[in-house]
């Protein structure tokens, strides 16, 4: 069982790494499907193995592969502008691994992941560029919010779907 949770976060890993080259430039962060990713890893994983799937995906893009937003990879990225929200993106994970099976809690959940993302991206982001938090906060957060929300529905959707379909049994 070990085995075919391990693969799942690798595949979850690679997923995330897709979701970076679907990009909606709109600033110094670019909006892409990463952040689903992430939410669902947790989900069908639980905290241990979505956790794995991030810290994963982190690793290999700062090892150099470029599977970070716009093909990038590298330390420089993590240590750059939008490192912040890469970061949080295990953190991120593990809140969303946190399910309910009442939809209006699981939202709540989800939304908490979000918002660690947003906390820790652009807190991080105001240090890295010498941002004032409020001007950070409108370039890293606000035209995210539509986005991030059709990702949390996305999320509470698919995920039942893709938990009878493919078996995925979390190991929490």
């Amino acid at each position: 069982m070990q085995t075919n949770q391990m693969i799942k976060a690798a595949l979850m890993a690679a997923l995330t790494a897709v979701g970076a080259y679907i990009i909606i430039p709109v600033g110094p962060v670019p909006i892409t499907l990463q952040t689903f990713f992430v939410l669902l890893s947790g989900r069908l994983l639980g905290k241990k193995y979505g956790v794995l799937s991030q810290v994963t995906y982190l690793l290999l893009g700062a090892f150099g592969l470029p599977i970070f937003s716009g093909g990038q990879g590298g330390l420089g990225v993590i240590a750059g502008p939008t490192g912040g929200f890469l970061i949080s993106f295990v953190v991120a994970a593990w809140i969303a691994a946190h399910h309910s099976s009442n939809n209006k809690k699981y939202f709540l959940i989800l939304t908490a992941a979000v918002l660690s993302n947003y906390i820790i991206g652009s807190i991080y982001f105001s240090f890295v560029t010498d941002t004032g938090l409020l001007a950070a906060l409108n370039m890293t957060v606000i035209p995210f919010i539509p986005g991030d929300f059709a990702k949390i529905v996305l999320v509470l959707i698919l995920a039942p779907v893709i938990e009878k379909r493919l078996s995925f049994n979390k190991s929490r």
